[in-house]
């Protein structure tokens, strides 16, 4: 299976109502490796990796799940990172 990374920017209300733990909790099962947090200008940063399909997955359920708070999603290829040993919130 290939191994993928992506980032996802979510628009919308989107801080402040449990996003980053929503998204942390959902992906909890998938094993990807990442991290979920909120950016200066109001959006929230979804990284992950991991292989391809799960990565396709994560990025759906976050949408599903909290689709009454994302207005737009902006959804970016990333070339792998070493950095990457887990997934968890950050600020």
């Amino acid at each position: 299976m290939r191994t993928k990374e992506l980032r996802a920017f979510f628009s919308g209300r989107v801080q402040g109502v449990g996003f980053r733990w929503q998204t942390k909790r959902c992906l909890e099962d998938l094993e990807l490796k990442g991290y979920v947090r909120n950016l200066l200008d109001n959006r929230v940063e979804l990284r992950v990796q991991g292989p391809e399909d799960l990565v396709m997955e994560a990025i759906a359920r976050v949408r599903r799940l909290m689709a009454d708070y994302i207005t737009a999603v902006e959804v970016e290829d990333q070339d792998l990172s070493e950095d990457l040993d887990s997934f968890m919130i950050l600020g």
